[in-house]
């Protein structure tokens, strides 16, 4: 009997390690160019490098192509784009990496993302359309709603309640107030429509 446990934790920790080792190869499988090869755009490289290595983000890596830029503000397309702002804050930089990511799947499901963006219209009649409450115009305050709220979603699941919390907050009083703000106060009611549509197939 102990032979056959021993074997069957044995092949469990083989298992799991295999595991790792993929989703680490595939997190570092990223191509991440610098645009001005600054020491903060490398130090920001190396950290980015280094978190794929200890979180698995493997599931929501649709664009494998980054580049780091010191005079950019974080963007998605058409080459997702990073800053050194968070140079010194691994959470800030991980869930800003996610953020941007999760724009990709929502122009692939265009469709699918504007009912979802008329029925969080309908929720949300009057949104900011201007920062620092909103985003860049009345369509891509509802997008983010979207974005935002996956973004949480996936923070929860890589560090967990406390420190996700912790950085929506921080979110809530930086950029993007409003969304940051509605999501945590109102996430059921942006699930049951981001769920509708299809748009939380990676959780």
């Amino acid at each position: 009997m102990r032979s056959n446990v021993t074997r069957w934790v044995t092949a469990a920790a083989l298992a799991a390690a295999c595991a790792a080792a993929s989703a680490q190869a595939q997190n570092g499988s990223l191509e991440i160019a610098l645009k001005h090869g600054s020491k903060g755009e490398a130090q920001t490289r190396d950290q980015l490098q280094r978190l794929l290595k200890t979180y698995d983000v493997s599931r929501w890596i649709y664009t494998r192509s980054i580049i780091v830029d010191e005079q950019a503000i974080p963007f998605s397309h058409p080459v997702l784009t990073l800053s050194v702002r968070h140079v010194q804050d691994d959470e800030l930089l991980l869930s800003t990496f996610v953020h941007e990511q999760f724009h990709w799947p929502l122009v692939q499901k265009g469709k699918e993302t504007e009912e979802a963006i008329k029925e969080l219209h309908g929720l949300f009649p009057t949104v900011p359309t201007a920062g620092p409450e909103g985003a860049n115009g009345e369509r891509s305050t509802y997008l983010h709603l979207i974005v935002c709220y996956l973004e949480w979603r996936a923070d929860q699941q890589l560090l967990g309640e406390l420190k996700a919390r912790q950085v929506m907050d921080f979110w809530a009083t930086d950029h993007y107030r409003w969304v940051y703000r509605t999501v945590l106060e109102r996430p059921g009611e942006i699930a049951t429509i981001v769920t509708r549509h299809g748009l939380m197939q990676t959780f």
